[in-house]
């Protein structure tokens, strides 16, 4: 079978599907794989790192998928109107798809998958079980968002972050809250502790408590009955009453007065992100306070923040920067190719290198799986009517006639649709987003 990977096209994004490092590994493994040209400049990969490596490099994007039996990328294919390439038009008829989908965002997309008789994987669906950690995208590019994010608000603060004692006077240490404290709001802590902040974060699921200390935090909630029982057994935060966000809210309204430095990283998954800090709340902040909010993308944590922009309002600047692992793309190229080498390697048929073997009833093809032989098949989108998904179990390699880009082929019925980034919850960060 033949693995492509296409440049990504959407804007603000610099990273790549796949490293050099893993196109090697699929080789091993019995595939062919292509690479259009120039896809890894964004994260310093050039098209001779990928040749050395075994690739075939590719300038037509149209050449390169029409006869592609696997597609890896990182964001979903443009659809019509969406730019100047309709990429899913390209796949062919029986072609896997394996990216971040985001489907909740972009729920029409999820049934042109199914019309278009594309096998589609939304790795961001990656269910959170132990033997899926190497292949959870959401925790892998969350950490360096968290990580991020931290030098951007070091980028916009006017002050120095430790404490630092000179003969010419003391410089106090930066008073940094973090908002959420999923893989994100964790790595933010710890990246902010090691700048020399004072570091205290909050969250509404009791087992984060342990963790903010652990890293040297203080943690910050309301600890009531509710707070008890407020994580579910997959590990997000739970929705909470409107008395206890009341109460959260007044006892975080006093606490964000004292702080430099706010991170948030609460996401619902198919939701507008909850706002954490209101207006009232940034008027109550220091005079060159900075907010990063890592949830823009998704409505803001913070009222008034705007995608893409750095906003200042009452002397207070709100941070609202998209895709912050595609800032730092070297590295969170590395990481998300190795998140889909992961995915691959245990569904290549034994005794038959180069061929998927997908076990459908897996919990990791079932939790992922979108679209299967034109029919939508994840539980979050499929009609209630919907048709059994065919039996079929070994995806064979596409016949070699196939229709030219452009020509229209037979669709199936479409399906419906579904969302998230990150992990979920008013208090849980970019766990899952990528």
């Amino acid at each position: 079978m033949k693995i492509a990977i296409p440049k990504e096209r959407r804007p603000h994004e610099l990273r790549v599907a796949a490293t050099p490092e893993t196109v090697k590994k699929y080789k091993g493994l019995g595939f062919t794989v292509a690479v259009e040209s120039g896809a890894g400049l964004g994260a310093a990969l050039t098209d001779e790192a990928y040749a050395a490596a075994g690739a075939e490099v590719v300038a037509d994007p149209a050449a390169l998928l029409r006869d592609a039996d696997i597609v890896l990328k990182v964001q979903r294919p443009l659809l019509p109107g969406e730019g100047d390439l309709d990429e899913l038009a390209l796949l062919k008829p029986g072609a896997i798809l394996i990216s971040g989908l985001n489907p909740y965002m972009a729920p029409e997309s999820v049934s042109a998958y199914a019309t278009a008789r594309v096998d589609a994987f939304a790795m961001e669906f990656m269910p959170r079980i132990t033997r899926a950690q190497s292949m959870d995208i959401l925790s892998s590019q969350s950490n360096l968002a968290g990580y991020r994010a931290v030098l951007e608000a070091a980028n916009e603060f006017g002050r120095a972050f430790p404490m630092m004692m000179t003969a010419a006077g003391t410089v106090p240490p930066a008073r940094a809250l973090i908002m959420g404290v999923g893989v994100a709001g964790l790595q933010a802590i710890a990246t902010a502790k090691r700048l020399g902040a004072v570091v205290s974060a909050t969250d509404v699921r009791p087992a984060t408590k342990e963790q903010v200390e652990s890293l040297g935090g203080t943690f910050v909630a309301v600890m009531d009955e509710e707070f008890a029982q407020a994580q579910t057994a997959g590990g997000y935060a739970k929705e909470m009453s409107a008395e206890y966000k009341a109460k959260q809210a007044a006892l975080i309204a006093e606490t964000i007065k004292k702080q430099d430095i706010v991170i948030t990283t609460a996401l619902i998954p198919g939701r507008k992100a909850p706002v954490l800090v209101t207006d009232d709340m940034l008027k109550s902040m220091k005079q060159g306070a900075v907010l990063v909010d890592l949830a823009v993308e998704q409505g803001g944590n913070v009222e008034g923040s705007k995608p893409g922009e750095v906003v200042e309002r009452y002397g207070v600047k709100i941070v609202g920067r998209i895709n912050m692992p595609s800032r730092i793309a070297v590295d969170a190229s590395a990481l998300y190719a190795k998140n889909l080498l992961n995915f691959i390697t245990p569904f290549v048929a034994k005794g038959s290198p180069g061929t998927l073997a997908f076990n459908w009833d897996d919990d990791v093809v079932k939790g992922t799986a979108l679209t299967r032989g034109g029919t939508v098949v994840h539980s979050a989108f499929a009609p209630k009517d919907a048709a059994p998904a065919p039996a079929a179990v070994v995806a064979e390699p596409a016949p070699a006639a196939v229709p030219p880009a452009g020509t229209e082929v037979p669709s199936a019925p479409a399906g419906t649709v579904k969302v998230v980034d990150t992990p979920a919850a008013p208090s849980a960060d970019n766990d899952k987003n990528a």
